[in-house]
């Protein structure tokens, strides 16, 4: 494809559980390179797209174990000597997708390793404290894994020179790889199906809409707090070891909050078109479901903060909340519900972020970057 012999491509991610922000982008990486082979951690199968499943996919010793895909999280420790034990010597270009730990595989030494990073991991660097902070785990097992998470912490870093090149799904995400791998990185942003997600006729109701892992950081507790404040009703779709905590808060606040697990993408996109508003309590790393929300004409209300400032545009496509509290968010709940949002701009913002762009866009990267390194030294390729 770029040389004069065709270009052997690993994928490498980190694990395969279902079809989140992450997988969305391996989804166009898999449509663009079909006759690559793709090494993760752990593949429950049938839980990602065709695209990716149709490709030979490779995993570590973590799929042997009974009943693994409903305790992996927990197997963290284990991940580093996993994803170094895959045998990548094959091949010419590694394109790793990483949050965790897939930026760390071992390509060969004379091969390409481009790493799309989501993100640094989180808990082991910023946000300790919204996993492993006292008030979750108690004292003595928050100070164990304060241990374990400096260790992992020593070993990302470490192993940030396994890759040649750096791209970051934000500008907000590109500043975090600076500051803990000291390292350049190119922002290309996630891909967006704005051909499925899109509008329909039907008048939306009036009820809040938050679709994501039910996680710490993602702040749920907050969404479900401002909408009991402002009156609102609110949905929620998603899984994650934060639901059983979430459902007692809300059945606390004796607010009205739907639990809807995981909905089927025809079903998340009838529910966006439906919404009055989509909520981003937390603060996140670029968003995509802000996006999906806006390619149906919905508008966003968004936590000021990290990759919403780059994919909601302030008083166009939704509102922006400078603190991270339940009335602030509640008022801006408000505000936005009785705001008549021109439906057809927030569509056209949406648009800017489509898979073809995305696809071109990564495909000129992996041109420039086999072509510096074929004709330059190691050290130049290294931005």
């Amino acid at each position: 494809m770029f040389h004069e012999r065709p270009v052997k491509v690993a994928l490498v991610h980190d694990w395969l559980t279902g079809m989140r922000g992450g997988e969305k982008v391996l989804d166009v990486l898999c449509e663009r390179y079909p006759d690559a082979e793709l090494f993760t951690l752990l593949h429950v199968r049938g839980s990602v797209s065709p695209a990716i499943e149709r490709l030979t996919i490779h995993t570590s010793a973590l799929q042997r174990l009974p009943g693994i895909r409903h305790y992996y999280r927990e197997c963290l420790p284990l991940f580093p000597k996993l994803i170094e034990q895959f045998d990548l010597a094959r091949f010419d270009l590694v394109l790793s997708t990483s949050h965790c730990v897939a930026k760390s595989a071992r390509a060969a030494p004379n091969a390409v390793h481009i790493c799309y990073c989501l993100t640094p991991m989180r808990y082991a660097w910023d946000q300790f404290d919204a996993y492993f902070g006292p008030d979750r785990l108690g004292r003595p097992a928050s100070a164990a894994m304060r241990v374990l998470m400096n260790r992992l912490a020593r070993w990302d870093q470490k192993t940030a020179v396994r890759a040649n090149r750096y791209v970051a799904i934000s500008h907000y995400v590109a500043g975090r790889i600076r500051r803990y791998y000291n390292r350049e990185a190119t922002v290309v942003y996630p891909p967006v199906d704005t051909d499925f997600f899109h509008p329909d006729s039907a008048v939306p109701g009036r009820y809040a809409l938050v679709v994501s892992a039910l996680v710490p950081y993602k702040r749920l507790d907050l969404a479900i707090d401002a909408c009991r404040i402002a009156g609102v009703p609110l949905k929620i779709v998603g899984e994650g070891p934060d639901r059983g905590r979430l459902e007692r808060r809300a059945r606390d606040n004796k607010h009205e909050v739907e639990f809807l697990g995981r909905r089927s993408n025809d079903e998340v996109r009838e529910l966006y078109r439906r919404a009055a508003v989509v909520m981003l309590p937390g603060e996140e790393d670029f968003g995509i479901v802000p996006l999906e929300a806006q390619a149906c004409g919905r508008p966003v209300v968004a936590y000021a903060r990290g990759g919403a400032l780059e994919t909601v545009v302030a008083e166009e496509t939704g509102l922006l909340v400078e603190e991270a509290a339940p009335a602030a968010f509640a008022d801006a709940l408000r505000r936005a519900i009785d705001r008549p949002f021109d439906s057809t701009a927030i569509r056209r913002h949406a648009e800017r972020f489509g898979r073809a762009r995305f696809a071109a866009e990564m495909d000129a990267i992996v041109r420039e970057t086999l072509g510096t390194l074929s004709t330059g030294s190691e050290e130049t390729a290294r931005w």
